[in-house]
């Protein structure tokens, strides 16, 4: 397919430097307490000087205007609004397919991979986006049907917004060539996204989008909860809980206001997706921040769009994941040499990447030092490239530690005891706390053989218990 790279650069362009001060804007006042930094007074700052087109400030104007895009009023067609707010809104958009139906199969899965403590503090939304009003009635019946329970306690709520609130879908831009049908397709689904993040804007603290042809892991929703958690002391815009398309998106239910807006003005420039990522550069999140493994897996073999075959699936999902690592907000710091931006943290966060360090001298280390101490239960060191057969750590001990005490080079513990040596570049090992009766507040790996290969380290996962509970003798 040809892109017109002139076109795009240009929509790209209007939407940065309109929607950036925008954005940083409203973020700031509704969070009055944190100064803007430096990244975000330089978009400002390029955006104040793009933003003097006629067409960049009446773009600006309708940014302003809070009654442009949401002047709509949605049906309830199934469920009651809680009194409280949960802790988690799920919510995904869905329309008739030309082949296949996924939207029973996607609930189901939702529902049947939870448990009922962990449905307590969630709910599902579903918006029927189709303007045929026979179809959306015959959904509503089936589910209906088969989700009388999760509806009559306020689980499950079906919303639908009528066809004369949305923006001209005809005669749109064709940014990247696509075909008449398909910009209608994508443009429309922006503003069935921003429906939908606007109705749930108030319903739960975090928001996370999946489509409606997907199967879930089991107790995502704990997963979930526990990664939030572990990012408490780090800015974030996303989560993401896939890697493909719009699938397994999280935000701040606070959020969801600003990205519903953005999505509406900017609905015919490009595809969701694409627009999430400018929506994250916008308020300055430059990474991916991804939890492995994925929690939903795209399960539709037709696609939403004319039907067409769609095989795409995400190799990192897992339907049973299993206990999940808590990793602690830490400092992450080595004396190997990093090769380019394979940064330490990549190895310890869930930022997308991993730390690739040059040849290792014996006496090399890279250590954890929490910032509380905590209970460990289970540590595990994966090393080396994907396929297991380049870049291992090939001799290194293991040890935990205690009292943190600030160095020149950077915190280190004071008491270390030893685990034992990576077994093939890898180390597993539970019961971490045996014969040590206080929280602990390091990890550390020590190289005990110079090696002329270069090292991977591709994941650090620690599990802990709640913070600062001490280990009975």
């Amino acid at each position: 397919m040809r892109i017109y790279w002139k076109k795009t650069f240009t929509a790209t362009t209007l939407i940065f430097a309109v929607t950036v001060f925008y954005v940083a804007i409203s973020h700031y006042s509704s969070h009055q307490k944190i100064e803007l930094s430096g990244p975000q007074l330089l978009a400002r700052a390029i955006a104040s000087q793009h933003a003097t087109s006629a067409r960049a400030l009446q773009v600006f104007q309708d940014l302003q205007n809070d009654s442009v895009p949401f002047n709509v009023s949605y049906s309830l067609l199934a469920g009651s609004l809680a009194q409280t707010q949960k802790y988690l809104a799920v919510g995904l958009s869905s329309i008739k397919r030309k082949r296949g139906s996924y939207l029973l199969d996607t609930l189901k899965s939702i529902f049947s991979q939870s448990s009922e403590e962990e449905l307590k503090e969630m709910v599902v939304v579903v918006f029927l986006a189709d303007f045929n009003m026979e179809w959306n009635e015959q959904t509503l019946s089936e589910i209906s049907t088969r989700f009388t329970v999760p509806i009559l306690k306020g689980q499950l709520l079906v919303i639908h917004a009528p066809q004369k609130y949305y923006p001209p879908l005809e005669g749109l831009k064709r940014n990247f060539n696509d075909s008449p049908d398909r910009v209608r397709f994508r443009s429309k689904q922006n503003v069935d996204y921003a429906f939908l993040f606007r109705f749930s804007a108030d319903l739960s603290q975090y928001f996370i989008m999946i489509e409606d042809d997907v199967i879930c892991a089991k107790n995502f929703f704990t997963a979930i909860k526990t990664f939030i958690q572990a990012q408490a002391q780090s800015y974030w815009v996303t989560l993401e809980f896939s890697k493909l398309g719009y699938i397994g998106k999280l935000y701040h239910s606070n959020n969801l206001p600003q990205l519903a807006k953005f999505l509406f003005l900017f609905y015919q420039e490009m595809p969701c997706d694409w627009l999430l990522n400018h929506f994250n550069m916008l308020l300055t999140q430059k990474d991916t921040i991804r939890f492995k493994p994925s929690l939903f897996q795209h399960a539709g073999l037709y696609s939403s769009f004319g039907g067409t075959i769609n095989r795409l699936k995400d190799n990192d999902f897992d339907e049973n994941p299993g206990n999940v690592a808590n990793n602690p907000p830490a400092a992450v710091l080595t004396d190997m040499v990093t090769f380019e931006r394979h940064t330490p943290e990549k190895a310890y966060s869930n930022v997308d990447g991993y730390f690739w360090g040059k040849s290792p001298a014996m006496g090399n280390h890279f250590t954890v030092v929490l910032h509380e101490p905590a209970v460990f239960r289970r540590v595990m060191i994966v090393t080396g490239s994907k396929d297991g057969k380049k870049d291992l750590l090939g001799a290194a001990e293991v040890e935990v530690g205690q009292n943190p005490v600030k160095m020149t080079e950077g915190p280190q513990c004071s008491k270390y005891f030893k685990l034992g040596p990576l077994v093939k570049g890898q180390f597993d090992r539970k019961n971490i706390q045996e014969g040590i009766s206080s929280s602990l507040s390091c990890l550390k790996i020590t190289v005990t053989e110079k090696q002329e290969d270069w090292v991977i380290i591709q994941k650090i996962s620690i599990w802990t218990e709640n913070k600062n509970q001490e280990v009975k003798p």
